[in-house]
């Protein structure tokens, strides 16, 4: 759940690096924001195969799809926005939220690089 986090935390960061490269041109900017997180939702889409186990294939394309569908909305409803309004009133935000962001991601590799040795999380069955 923390990595949905982190990728929603570094989206944001990416999305208003965008916005602040060409804030004149709203356009413009709001188009390469958008191939940007179709490329992202792809990426969201990719790292979360546990919600595909075991689903028989004809299942599979629509319930990736509606997880890419939900994450373009967020993406294009909530981060674009938000981004927009950090780089308006808040821009000597942008570096530390980033900064944050990254490490967190180097956490969450070391985590994930050092558990086997360690002893990781066990999944919890519910």
């Amino acid at each position: 759940m923390a990595g949905g986090l982190v990728a929603l935390l570094d989206d944001v960061a990416a999305i208003a690096k965008l916005a602040a490269a060409s804030l004149d041109d709203v356009t413009a900017a709001a188009s390469r924001a958008g191939a940007k997180a179709a490329g992202v939702v792809i990426d969201d889409a990719a790292v979360t195969p546990r919600y595909v186990v075991g689903l028989s294939p004809a299942r599979e394309l629509p319930i990736i799809g509606k997880i890419a569908l939900g994450s373009l909305k967020n993406k294009l409803l909530i981060l674009l926005p938000a981004a927009l309004l950090l780089k308006v009133f808040a821009p000597w935000a942008i570096t530390p939220i980033l900064m944050l962001g990254g490490a967190f991601l180097c956490f969450e590799a070391a985590e994930k690089i050092l558990a086997p040795w360690l002893g990781g999380h066990a999944d919890e069955e519910a």
